[in-house]
């Protein structure tokens, strides 16, 4: 010190120095010592404090390591933390508190922790709190476990051997786990369980915040519903006051359905549900299952709609599959059976390995298993071209039972040996089937039919048939017309070949359409 002193001296002499310059030199020297003094109290404070004792013992370890013995009403402190007992060893040279018997620590007024025994490390500002750990967090959460060390220092609670974590909406356990204090974010880990009166949520890790009430998926994670849904989701968050999501790579089943997506935006409050990537909807009853890039779910109205690259496909008991495609399929449940549809608008494309077609829309009536097309539709089988104003279709076991013509009706049957065309056309018209073949087909009102006999021999034409009736019953056989029956008043006409004229071989409203016959790969998408 008296060697600093001197050089001071020395430099305040020279006189290119000016005394100003020397004051602060001697400023800088005071404040480091005075910055050491503070280092020196502030370590000082770090010691745990007796504010309330009793009585007072001297005790030892059976090492030799002396302490203070704290008897009846005990009360310690270190800064804000206050650690209340009914007993309490202080060893003041590691300054490390052991309290027994009704444990309370108050940190400010905000957070209260109670348990057994403790054991505090001043130091450290490390609490170990075991048997009956209570810690609470003003208004916002309660955390109860046996085993739990509560960092001060970072102001984090952490439990082992199981905790459980209680707030006004949500019980949370799990095998073990931290909460932090400052940003109310909880991390549970190994076996965790959430319990809500809407839900059920098990996964291998997850987080929580109590502030903000917000789910956070970190792993896998399984939700059970009050209805016994079933989700799983791989990551993502839950408001459970909003009552929303944002979750990622998603499956859900139910009794009735099973879902899958790529993210989820669920809102449970106003029961809508926005689904995106790759989604597939499967209804198990009906062997039905629908695809798409997105889809909305509006369950307070029992509908949902798919779309962007959208299409269905209905399994048959043959093992077939029916496809249909369209710009958006929509869906409206209800629990009156004769209500419940589902709708496609607009490009409607159908695939069926003997049947194909195309609709400006559709609906499928799941109550009676009946499919109807709208705004001029087309139908192909084997190789007969079937198109109305509108066309229903009759499902039964699974497969086509009946194809109801309405207004317009149109039939065409194209001859491959001859390279034309027999044509059935009439007000309205049914078409049976057969192990999934065209059997018969009646047609009501205003009947007409074209068709071209061949000679049996070598299948050269013999000549055209032309009728004109009120009905006519048309018989098939391997998908080709075999014989037909007409009905009230018939007007016929054969015609020759050499009497042919272009003119005659085709009927009013004829529309050959074979280039907008779909394939399977402008359905499936």
């Amino acid at each position: 010190m008296n060697a600093v002193r001197s050089q001071l001296l020395r430099f305040a002499s020279w006189p290119s120095l000016s005394s100003t310059f020397g004051a602060i030199i001697l400023f800088i020297f005071i404040l480091g010592n005075t910055n050491q003094a503070f280092a020196q109290r502030k370590k000082g404070s770090s010691k745990v404090d007796i504010k309330n004792s009793d009585r007072i013992k001297g005790g030892q370890t059976a090492t030799g390591e002396k302490f203070r013995r704290f008897i009846g009403n005990v009360i310690l402190a270190q800064n804000t933390t206050t650690i209340y007992c009914d007993s309490a060893h202080l060893f003041d040279k590691t300054n490390i508190v052991e309290a027994f018997g009704k444990i309370r620590i108050t940190e400010g007024d905000s957070v209260t922790v109670t348990g057994k025994s403790l054991i505090y490390e001043g130091d450290k500002r490390l609490a170990k709190l075991r048997g009956n750990v209570v810690f609470t967090k003003l208004a916002t959460a309660t955390l109860y476990t046996d085993f739990l060390d509560y960092d001060r220092t970072k102001n984090t609670a952490y439990y082992f051997n199981n905790g459980k974590l209680v707030d006004s909406t949500n019980v949370l356990t799990s095998n073990k786990g931290y909460y932090n204090v400052n940003s109310n974010l909880s991390s549970f880990k190994k076996l965790v369980v959430v319990t809500n009166p809407d839900y059920t949520m098990s996964a291998d890790s997850l987080q929580y915040n109590s502030a903000t009430k917000i789910i956070y998926f970190v792993t896998p994670t399984t939700v059970i519903d009050k209805d016994s849904a079933t989700f799983v989701y791989d990551k993502g968050s839950y408001n459970t006051l909003q009552k929303k999501s944002d979750l990622q790579q998603g499956v859900g089943e139910n009794e009735d359905y099973t879902i899958s997506g790529k993210s989820y935006s669920l809102d449970d409050l106003n029961k809508i549900y926005r689904i995106r990537g790759d989604v597939v909807m499967t209804s198990k009853e009906n062997s039905l299952i629908i695809y798409g890039q997105a889809s909305d779910a509006y369950k307070l109205k029992n509908i949902s709609k798919v779309y962007d690259r959208a299409y269905m496909a209905k399994i048959t008991d043959e093992g077939d599959t029916l496809f249909m495609t369209a710009d958006t399929l929509v869906s409206i449940d209800s629990e009156d059976a004769t209500k419940k549809r589902i709708l496609a608008y607009n490009n409607v494309r159908i695939f069926k390995n003997d049947l194909q077609g195309i609709a400006d829309s559709v609906e499928y009536r799941v109550a009676d298993s009946t499919i109807i097309f709208y705004k001029k539709p087309v139908l192909w089988t084997t190789e007969n071209q079937l198109s109305a104003d509108s066309i229903s279709m009759l499902i039964s076991n699974n497969t086509i039972s009946k194809i109801f013509l309405n207004t317009n009706a149109f039939v065409i049957s194209e001859d491959t040996i001859l390279h034309d065309f027999n044509q059935i056309k009439g007000k309205k018209m049914i078409a049976d089937f057969q192990d999934q073949k065209l059997h018969r087909v009646y047609v009501n009102g205003n009947a007409e039919n074209i068709y071209f006999a061949l000679d049996e021999k070598d299948n050269s034409m013999m000549g055209m048939n032309k009728i004109i009736c009120s009905r006519i019953l048309i018989r098939f056989k391997d998908g080709k017309v075999d014989t037909f029956s007409s009905y009230v008043k018939p007007e016929a006409q054969f015609i020759p070949p050499h009497e042919l004229l272009d003119g005659d071989k085709r009927l009013r409203g004829f529309l050959w359409q074979i280039e907008k016959r779909p394939l399977k790969k402008d359905v499936i998408r």
